[in-house]
């Protein structure tokens, strides 16, 4: 059987692979490229020989900043960020989970401060048997990664 590309690939840019299938939108929200001009292109339930199957986003134009790298690790913690230069590989890391997350998430708990005006949200970043817990800084509840539905933009 002849093997196919399912992605173009990108000239110059950031490609973020071995995402676990359902969390690469999360990911595109979380980086605001929904609201930008970058061209990105999306693979959902790709074929993975390590994995299964797995998500893919490809930013043309476009490269990460550390902080970055460790926000998409809440989503996705065994991803591996390559960035692109001239269609060639120019460095890859894997992702690693931050101790803390900071102003992007909103707590679920609605009666915590952080749903007044002006007060940014923090969260302590735990693991527990590959599954990840974000424990908010002011009304110290824990949840799973999943059950944080909103996003600060």
């Amino acid at each position: 059987m002849a093997k196919t590309v399912s992605v173009a690939a990108i000239n110059d840019g950031t490609v973020i692979d071995h995402i676990p299938c359902g969390q690469a939108l999360k990911i595109i929200h979380l980086l605001q490229l929904d609201h930008n001009r970058y061209k990105v292109t999306i693979g959902l339930h790709l074929t993975s020989s390590s994995m299964g199957f797995k998500d893919l986003v490809k930013i043309e134009d476009r490269f990460l900043t550390q902080k970055e790298t460790q926000d998409i690790a809440v989503f996705s913690p065994q991803a591996t960020i390559c960035t692109i230069k001239n269609y060639k590989v120019a460095s890859k890391i894997s992702s690693k989970l931050p101790s803390t997350i900071e102003k992007i998430l909103v707590c679920p708990n609605t009666r915590c401060i952080t749903h007044q005006p002006h007060v940014m949200t923090e969260f302590s970043v735990e693991e527990f048997k590959q599954k990840v817990y974000l424990r908010c800084h002011f009304c110290e509840k824990l949840f799973e990664r999943d059950q944080i539905k909103e996003y600060r933009i």
